[in-house]
């Protein structure tokens, strides 16, 4: 937060209702301000890698949240540690996130005369050597920045109140704090908003590769991304999950909330009711972006409890939308056949997930991929179900009404949109051990606040 003179970021571990209260943003006062909640793919989760993360600069500070993951980590720990020096000190790193090297990248950038450049100098001049997925909202003490990655896999959006802007993730959060919908960030743009308006540039070449799974799991249904409705996608990839993969039963169900829509659409174009068959424990998390597979596993009994007076002795097509580790789905057949279910028939709302995610998915490893290596069939007995069908990838793809070279389908089909540097290269722990030298050399570190 930013009153115009100095940045103050206050973060910590947990939920948002966790961490701030009346008190905590009583004590937060300023014109601009940037928020992130993370989900973690490039280091642990653990407070130092909570954001925003901070940065003093020659001109003041600043202060950047990021959603994606970027492939290039490597190359971006190098041009660090090749900053130049302050007082005979090297940049450090005490996050173990590629955020925090975008930052630092951000904060340290000279002219050829070493004069320090600033915010907006450097992001012209960082961004385009930073490759992977990133949608950035970051701040200085005036200045209100945002930047898409040329393929735009993860989305960014514009908002208008009616004394201010707004840039979020997803179109839901301009509904939500009453903002209207102006535009999406385009791939590949910057745009700066000051006391004088917006500012735009172009710091790359428009490369459109969207990422589809968005549509089919990680955003919001309420949210709209590239003029296509979430969730009517995804009750159209229930219906065409119907047409291709048919089932013979007495009442179709979701694994609530995700495969709710896909459900209903699967419903309604089989002609088997639709029904409430599992009760979502509201106060548990989704459970596919839990951090561990322990605390997945045991998220999965407190979060669902199957209604046993609903699906006793009935023959049940399950909905979800994705089969990524086959946690969920292994643990509710069992749930299932326990209450009293005749018949499980799992239907899949998206295609076998055979390739790892490095653009802010967390599965980087096709070793912990269910479908890496088994047969669909193989699958289903795995998960101990009497059947298990998934969507083609076709069938997904004409759900979301996107043209197919506009989506990143790597996860489903391994055609990433970018070349990939060497596996030792990437991963979730790349930056845990040699790059966390000690805390950060930042003159402004006691602007931040740690609870």
């Amino acid at each position: 937060m930013s009153n115009g003179s100095q940045i103050l970021v206050f973060k910590d571990m947990g939920l948002v209702s966790q961490v701030f209260d009346e008190t905590s943003l009583g004590s937060l006062q300023g014109h601009i301000a940037v928020g992130h909640a993370r989900y973690s793919t490039t280091g642990a989760s653990v407070w130092e890698n909570a954001q925003p993360t901070f940065r003093a600069t020659a001109h003041g500070s600043i202060a950047l949240g990021h959603n994606g993951n970027l492939v290039n980590t490597a190359r971006l720990a190098e041009m660090v540690a090749d900053l130049p020096k302050k007082e005979g000190r090297a940049t450090q790193v005490a996050a173990t996130n590629d955020t925090d090297l975008v930052t630092a990248l951000l904060a340290g950038q000279v002219d050829e005369d070493g004069k320090p450049l600033t915010i907006e100098q450097a992001a012209a001049k960082v961004l385009p050597e930073v490759r992977g997925a990133f949608s950035l909202v970051f701040m200085d003490e005036h200045t209100l920045y945002a930047a898409r990655d040329p393929q735009g896999i993860r989305p960014l959006v514009l908002g208008r109140l009616e004394r201010g802007w707004v840039v979020a993730s997803e179109s839901a959060a301009l509904d939500i704090c009453g903002a209207s919908f102006v535009r999406e960030i385009e791939p590949g743009e910057l745009i700066a908003i000051d006391e004088n308006g917006i500012r735009t540039q172009r710091f790359a070449e428009a490369k459109p590769k969207g990422c589809v799974f968005e549509y089919v799991y990680l955003a919001r249904p309420d949210t709209d991304i590239a003029g296509r409705n979430v969730y009517l996608s995804r009750v159209e990839m229930g219906r065409k999950l119907a047409a291709e993969a048919p089932a013979d039963a007495d009442l179709v169900i979701a694994t609530p909330e995700s495969g709710t829509p896909a459900a209903i659409g699967y419903a309604e174009a089989s002609g088997i009711p639709f029904g409430a068959g599992l009760v979502k424990n509201a106060y548990v998390g989704r459970t596919f972006i839990q951090p561990s597979q322990t605390i997945r596993q045991l998220g999965i009994r407190l979060k669902l409890n199957p209604l046993k007076e609903v699906i006793k002795g009935k023959r049940l097509v399950v909905v979800d939308d994705s089969i990524v580790r086959g946690n969920t789905q292994r643990a509710l057949v069992r749930m299932l056949r326990e209450a009293g279910a005749a018949e499980v028939h799992i239907r899949i709302s998206s295609p076998p997930v055979k390739w790892p995610c490095f653009f802010g998915i967390d599965f980087a490893t096709r070793a912990e991929l269910i479908a890496n290596g088994m047969t669909v069939e193989e699958i289903g007995t795995s998960l101990g179900a009497d059947s298990l069908s998934y969507i083609s990838l076709d069938g997904m793809i004409e759900a979301t009404t996107i043209q197919k070279p506009n989506l990143c389908r790597a996860c489903f089909d391994g055609e990433y949109p970018m070349e990939l540097p060497d596996p030792e290269l990437l991963g979730k722990q790349l930056l845990e051990t040699e790059l966390a030298a000690g805390p950060a050399a930042t003159a402004a570190a006691d602007a931040l606040r740690r609870p």
